[in-house]
């Protein structure tokens, strides 16, 4: 396991490649979660000679408390939890709001280009970190509605007590860092500076020219 303070996405990308050598030249997919985790998505696939998409998710907010998820939506699939007080209108039209700004976004990102179809193939899912992984679990159910043939997860620093859970919720986990005394992803990066919108727009494209 890597002990060492990481420099940046790029150092982070390039460790995790040397992980997942394997895969390299092979019927798998690198999906990156925006923003942050699209740098290091672009290592791992340029390193590889795998192609790479995003993967977006968003969590459903309870009506009376938006930051306590009752679901979570991706554009093309949904998971709920069963809430028998909530109305059914409320859950259609959260699903369509958040659906209809995930269209957006991936349009930005991926200039109209269909998503990858990953039926049948492996799948790498890549973000900068993990915090409590909530989101990312919920993606990764959404993704096995899919079929996919195989989902790894790779990420830099994940908090030592959530491994095992991310080891039982994927076919393989793969990681750096795994700290017993977590206090945030950004505090294992010398540089961690926010990714914006024109940086994964670049660096999808460029993946796009070279595949």
């Amino acid at each position: 396991m890597y002990e060492e303070i990481l420099k940046d996405r790029k150092e982070a990308g390039m460790l995790l490649s040397q992980k997942l050598e394997k895969y390299q030249h092979t019927d798998t997919i690198i999906l990156a979660v925006p923003r942050g985790g699209v740098p290091i998505g672009y290592e791992i696939s340029k390193n590889l000679h795998l192609p790479l998409d995003i993967i977006l998710s968003k969590k459903i907010g309870h009506p009376f408390n938006k930051e306590f998820a009752i679901g979570a939506v991706s554009l093309d699939s949904t998971i709920i939890d069963e809430y028998p007080d909530i109305p059914k209108e409320y859950i259609e039209r959260e699903i369509k709001n958040l659906r209809e700004s995930m269209k957006d976004k991936y349009n930005l990102y991926r200039d109209y280009r269909k998503p990858e179809d990953i039926k049948g193939k492996t799948v790498i899912v890549v973000d900068d970190g993990i915090a409590t992984g909530n989101t990312l679990l919920a993606s990764l159910a959404m993704l096995r509605k899919r079929h996919p043939k195989k989902i790894i997860v790779a990420v830099p620093v994940v908090p030592f007590d959530t491994v095992k859970i991310f080891e039982q919720n994927t076919d393989e986990f793969v990681y750096l860092i795994a700290p017993k005394d977590f206090r945030g992803v950004g505090r294992f990066y010398e540089s961690f500076d926010q990714v914006s919108d024109e940086e994964v727009v670049r660096m999808l494209g460029v993946v796009n020219l070279i595949g």
